[in-house]
C-alpha cells in the first residue's frame, strides 16, 4: 500500500508539477531539462516494483523492448497522421505488467522517437499524455476487465484517442501566448476533431491486430518467469 500511494503521488502529482513549473517558469529551452525530470520521476515508481534481481532484469528486458516496439511503430507509420500503433502498445504492456510498466513504456516512446520528430515544448506533454494512458489501462481493475473482455479493450482504445489529444490541445492554447483559455481550448479542441476521431480509430485497429500476438507473448513472458 505504502509504494502504492508512492507511485499515485509520483506519477499524478509530480509529474504534472514538473510540466507545470516547465511551462509557466521556463522558457521553451528548458523543455529537455523538464523531460528528464519527468523520466527521473517515472523510474522511481518503475523501480518500487521489484522485488528481485531475477524477476527486475526481466522485467526491465521486457520494457526496454515494448519501448523500442512502440518507438519504431511510430517511426513505420510516420506519414500517416494520427494513425500510429504507439497507444496500443502502451495499453497492452500496462495490461500485462501493470500501471508503472505502462507510464514509462508511454513517456520513453515520446522522449526516445521525437530525436527522430523533433523535440519541443510539445514533449513532456506527449510523455504525460501516453504516460497516463498507460497508468490508467495498467490500474489493476481496469487491467483485469480488459483481459478478460475484448469490447472493454477497445472502448479504452476510443478513449485513449480522445484523452490524448484533448491534452495535447491543452498544449496547443498555452503555446499560443503562455496562458490557458477556457473558450480557445473550446476552438481547438473542436478543430481538432478529425485528429481525435482518426487517432481513437487507429488505437482500437493496432489493438485488435495486436492483442493476440502481442499480448498472448506478454502473457508466456510473465507466466514463464513469474514477473
Amino acid at each position: 500500500m505504502k509504494k502504492q500511494w508512492i507511485n499515485y503521488i509520483v506519477l499524478l502529482l509530480l509529474v504534472p508539477i514538473s510540466i507545470w513549473i516547465g511551462v509557466t517558469m521556463f522558457d521553451d529551452r528548458k523543455y529537455v531539462f523538464i523531460s528528464f525530470v519527468i523520466v527521473i520521476l517515472t523510474i522511481i515508481p518503475f523501480f518500487l516494483t521489484f522485488e528481485n534481481k531475477d524477476s527486475s532484469i526481466r522485467y526491465m528486458v521486457v520494457i526496454a523492448v515494448m519501448t523500442a516496439l512502440s518507438v519504431v511503430g511510430r517511426f513505420l507509420f510516420a506519414a500517416v497522421p494520427g494513425f500510429k500503433p504507439v497507444t496500443s502498445i502502451v495499453i497492452l504492456t500496462a495490461t500485462y505488467f501493470g500501471a508503472e510498466a505502462g507510464f514509462l513504456v508511454g513517456s520513453l516512446t515520446a522522449l526516445i522517437s521525437n530525436i527522430y520528430f523533433g523535440h519541443g515544448p510539445w514533449t513532456p506533454f506527449q510523455m504525460f499524455a501516453w504516460g497516463m494512458i498507460g497508468f490508467i489501462a495498467g490500474l489493476p481493475y481496469i487491467r483485469k476487465m480488459m483481459m478478460n473482455n475484448k469490447l472493454l479493450l477497445v472502448l479504452f482504445g476510443l478513449f485513449a484517442g480522445v484523452f490524448f489529444s484533448l491534452l495535447m490541445d491543452v498544449w496547443t492554447v498555452l503555446s499560443i501566448d503562455g496562458v490557458f483559455n477556457v473558450k480557445r481550448y473550446i476552438t481547438v479542441v473542436s478543430l481538432s476533431v478529425p485528429f481525435m476521431v482518426t487517432y481513437a480509430v487507429s488505437n482500437v485497429i493496432f489493438l485488435l491486430v495486436t492483442v493476440k500476438p502481442i499480448g498472448g507473448k506478454l502473457q508466456r513472458i510473465k507466466t514463464k518467469y513469474g514477473i
